[in-house]
């Protein structure tokens, strides 16, 4: 079965979000890779240093076939250095990994099916 990682920004963390709804479509968005025969997680990081702890932590806990890194990471021109922080861990940590990039939280499924 193949594997995918899916890493976003955490909703809690966005200032004038509704958290708990977006967490909440996030969950729905991971239910459908078991639909398609991906096994998946998610792992959601804040801008913070608890980001590259985290992420390298479920980096290291399965060989993933793909990690997809959300729109929300890489639209924000703030968060560019996470951004940068999250694709050299994926290096270093997922090396036989391809990259992915979804659009929204609602098409992380064809982003890793993209590199499957």
């Amino acid at each position: 079965m193949s594997s995918a990682l899916v890493v976003g920004y955490d909703p809690q963390a966005i200032p004038g979000i509704d958290g708990q709804a977006l967490r909440a479509a996030l969950d729905a968005e991971l239910a459908r890779f078991g639909e398609h025969g991906i096994n998946a997680a998610m792992t959601l990081v804040a801008f913070d240093e608890s980001a590259e702890p985290t992420l390298a932590a479920s980096l290291a806990e399965h060989p993933w076939d793909v990690v997809v890194i959300g729109g929300g990471i890489r639209k924000a021109e703030q968060l560019l250095p996470l951004f940068e922080t999250i694709v050299n861990l994926i290096r270093r940590h997922a090396p036989q990994a391809a990259v992915g990039f979804n659009t929204s939280g609602g098409d992380s499924v064809e982003a890793a099916q993209r590199w499957l």
